[in-house]
């Protein structure tokens, strides 16, 4: 996927679009990262038919190529993003806020109602999240700042492609609260073609200290489908009961897949997929072809 550099009054947004132009009568999507990613992510573009959607995935503050801003916060997030919709002449969006991505798609519903057209949150936080004694947010500061997280990151890849499965199961273990599964080498693929393109740059360090006010949740007024994983570890349900709780007239929908957190990851992920797609072409008013393949 290749990126390049927007020029906005609010600062440069490294992104990548993909799929039917702004002009065309394709459903402008913006898709925004979790933690670790950039405008390099597809994962989360599976089941998109590129002929009726408008794909544009911006790499967040402090990732990639996009510069953290003095005070970057999910709201000054959500400000940069729609400065770049302005530059892209795009006047409403569909937004999936993924994982850490959630709160500045929070943002970006709550105070743009009238640019966003539905928003989608997918293993998304929606509150505090990791606090300074917990465990993640201390191995996080230590292997993921900026200073270290290239090496972390360069080690973890050469580990990978020596031990393919164990690695995986290693990153299993921190997504997915299931015991014992068993994980076939087509996921230990798919899992690499992620990984393969993480990295934290400044932007995970500021992730960590982020979070975003109930307040703001309950502003919430577009279309809003949740979808989380009962086994997701890294980011809790309770995110999600949390968000459908404040955002009235949500759709939330929960499931027990196997790679938890990573609820587009595996065999699993066709439900997921499908249910999006319902949810987002039934607004449309398109038909949803069940036994449509998922690419």
């Amino acid at each position: 996927m290749k990126c390049e550099l927007v020029h906005t009054p609010r600062g440069t947004v490294e992104v990548s679009t993909y799929g039917q132009g702004p002009h065309g009568y394709g459903v402008p999507v913006l898709f925004i990262h979790g933690g670790q990613g950039n405008c390099h992510e597809t994962l989360f573009h599976k089941g998109f038919d590129p002929g009726r959607y408008y794909l544009i995935t911006p790499s967040r503050p402090g990732y990639g190529h996009t510069p953290l801003l003095a005070s970057t916060t999910p709201r000054s997030t959500a400000d940069l993003f729609m400065a770049l919709l302005d530059e892209l002449d795009i006047d409403q969006v569909v937004v999936v806020g993924i994982s850490a991505g959630g709160p500045a798609a929070l943002e970006l519903a709550a105070h743009y109602p009238g640019r966003v057209s539905a928003l989608v949150l997918v293993s998304a936080v929606t509150k505090e999240w990791l606090t300074p004694d917990h465990p993640s947010y201390r191995k996080g500061k230590m292997l993921f700042s900026p200073a270290l997280e290239r090496y972390s990151w360069g080690l973890f890849r050469g580990l990978y492609s020596l031990f393919p499965r164990l690695m995986a199961k290693t990153m299993f273990a921190e997504f997915s609260s299931v015991k014992g599964a068993t994980i076939s080498m087509e996921e230990v693929a798919e899992l690499y073609g992620v990984v393969s393109k993480l990295r934290s740059y400044s932007g995970f360090m500021n992730d960590l200290d982020q979070t975003i006010e109930a307040g703001t949740v309950a502003e919430v007024k577009v279309p809003t489908l949740i979808l989380h994983s009962l086994n997701d570890a890294a980011v809790r349900v309770e995110h999600a009961y949390h968000a459908h709780k404040l955002i009235k007239d949500s759709r939330l929908y929960t499931y027990k897949n196997k790679w938890g957190h990573m609820l587009w990851l595996g065999p699993d992920s066709s439900n997921p997929i499908l249910d999006v797609l319902a949810f987002l072409e039934k607004d449309y008013q398109w038909n949803v072809d069940p036994q449509t393949p998922i690419l």
